[in-house]
Formats: structure tokens, sequence, C-alpha cells
């Protein structure tokens, strides 16, 4: 008896590693390093961990898992900037039955979501775990704020604007509910191809509109959609105003409505309806703030204002 008849396989372990390292040269360690970069007068760490959720049974639906990478980094980092932190580095973790071509994959779009987001990715692990048949992902980010510059919300105060930043799609919340529909022949995979499609990383948006413009908030629509993400960065005594018809709710999201006939709550309560990130801004930089956002690519919207 031996550790590979058992179902792990350390040679094919060690080569993928040995891939990885000719794409990633800084990993290999058993603890990644990372030297905290100069320039902050009282710097604080932000740290954030999460997942892809069930859209990596999508990638079996696709055959394809050459993008759920980016979606691994984009839910962690875009947590973490919304606190004004300027992303560091990232660590992944990857469970599968064994070692095989999906996990070099996989790779292909963690290192480009980390080349997306401007992070080094600076270690990891693989796990082989023989008696399981699920695909898992995890991913963990690090940033770096000065004290003084944390955007905590603290100064939002009544009549200052909600900007809501165009979302991909449904990004990687909600799938529990679109693989039920998949799985009872609801919704066809091969009539909704982007559902696959990444998660944005609006982390560059983010940094480049901090050093332009006073940013009061930030929230990132995860799950639980907009009801649960926005009143986050909401001081208590005031409430964030959203009206939903200032945007138009992309294809998508209303193919999943109709096919699951979902009751529009509900669906607010669970996807981002195409608002993936929102600013809480002072009314006067309204313009200024829709120019800036448009001149990086990204459409917005002003989608309320904060009311008492």
């Amino acid at each position: 008896m031996d550790y590979k008849s058992s179902g792990v396989d350390i040679e094919a372990g060690n080569a993928f590693v040995s891939r990885l390292k000719e794409k990633v040269p800084s990993i290999g360690g058993f603890g990644g390093m990372f030297r905290i970069p100069s320039g902050y007068d009282k710097p604080i760490l932000v740290s954030g961990a999460d997942g892809v959720g069930t859209k990596i049974n999508i990638c079996s639906f696709a055959r394809d898992y050459k993008t759920i990478g980016i979606d691994l980094v984009a839910m962690c980092v875009n947590d973490i900037i919304t606190c004004g932190a300027k992303p560091l580095y990232f660590l992944d973790y990857i469970s599968l039955n064994t070692i095989n071509p999906v996990v070099d994959d996989i790779m292909i779009g963690i290192i480009k979501g980390c080349e997306l987001a401007g992070v080094e990715l600076i270690g990891g692990e693989t796990a082989e775990h023989p008696m399981t048949f699920d695909i898992d992902l995890a991913g963990f980010a690090t940033g770096i704020v000065d004290e003084e510059r944390i955007v905590d919300g603290g100064r939002i105060k009544k009549g200052d604007l909600i900007i809501g930043i165009e979302s991909s799609g449904v990004h990687s919340n909600g799938y529990s509910l679109v693989n039920r529909m998949l799985r009872e022949n609801k919704l066809d995979y091969n009539l909704v191809p982007e559902l696959l499609k990444p998660t944005i990383i609006y982390a560059s948006l983010v940094n480049d509109l901090l050093h332009e413009m006073p940013i009061l908030g930030m929230a990132h629509i995860t799950g639980g959609g907009i009801p649960e993400n926005l009143p986050r960065c909401i001081p208590d005594g005031l409430i964030a105003d959203v009206n939903y018809n200032s945007w138009n709710m992309p294809e998508i999201f209303q193919k999943i409505m109709f096919a699951g006939e979902i009751p529009e709550e509900e669906m607010k309560s669970v996807f981002n309806l195409g608002i993936g990130f929102c600013l809480v801004i002072p009314s006067e930089i309204e313009n200024h703030v829709h120019k800036s956002i448009s001149k990086q690519g990204f459409n917005s919207w002003t989608i309320g204002q904060v009311t008492t």
C-alpha cells in the first residue's frame, strides 16, 4: 500500500508546483513574504478571505476553468478596497480530488486576476482529497491604507449621493439558485454562457478615484445584493435610499427572473442586478465622479441618496 494507491499523487503535485513556479517564481516556500511599502505614516494592513461559491459548478457546464480564478481574486480584492486599502498580495487554496489539468486552468485565471488587481501572488495550497468529488476555491488578500485615509463611512451625511458602478453580470453570487435552475432545466447554459463571465476587479478604478476626490463610503455588492451590502458603509441613523429604476437591469438577470419565476424582491436580495460596486460621495462632485469612472471604461449611475 502507498499514498498514490490511496488517491494522492505526490509526483503529480510536485510537477504542478514546478509548472507554476515557471509562471510565478516567487512562490514555493512554506510562507509567502512581502515587504511593507514605504510612504505610509501609520500603515494599517487590511485582509480578507472569500471564495467563488457554487459558480465553480458552472465551469463544469462550460468545460472551462480558465476564468474562475479571476472571480476568486476579485471577490477578495473588491472587499478590502472598500475601506480605501491598496491591495498588496494574494494567496489561493484549491481543493480537488486529484491533480489534473483543471488546476492549471484555474491558475491561469488566478494569475490573470492578480495582474488585473495589481497584486503579487506569494503563495497558496493545492490540496488533493481523493474521497471528495467537488472542487473548491478560497482566496486570501491583504492590502494597506494609511490610518488617516481609512474610508469607514463616518463622514457620510444626509444628502450625500450613492453612485452605482456596473457589474459584468452575475459576478460570483446567487449561483446556488442558478445551479438549481440548470438542474431543473429551467435554464440552459448554452443559451446563457454569460453566466461564466468573470467578476470585475475594481481595484485600479477605486485607487484612482481615491486620489482624485473625496469618497465617503464604499460597498462591494455581493451575496445579499444592494439591500444587504450598501447599508454596511452607512452610519447608524441614516438610510441608503436606492432607486432601482435609475439603471437598466442587464438581460442576464431578466432571463433568470423570468425562467425561475423569481419575485422582484427576491432578485434584489440575491443578485447585484447590474451594480457591482457602490460609492457614497458629496453631491457637489457627482459629475466629476461619473466622468472619471467613464474615462476608465465603466458605466455608472446615480442610484440614490442618503436620507434619515
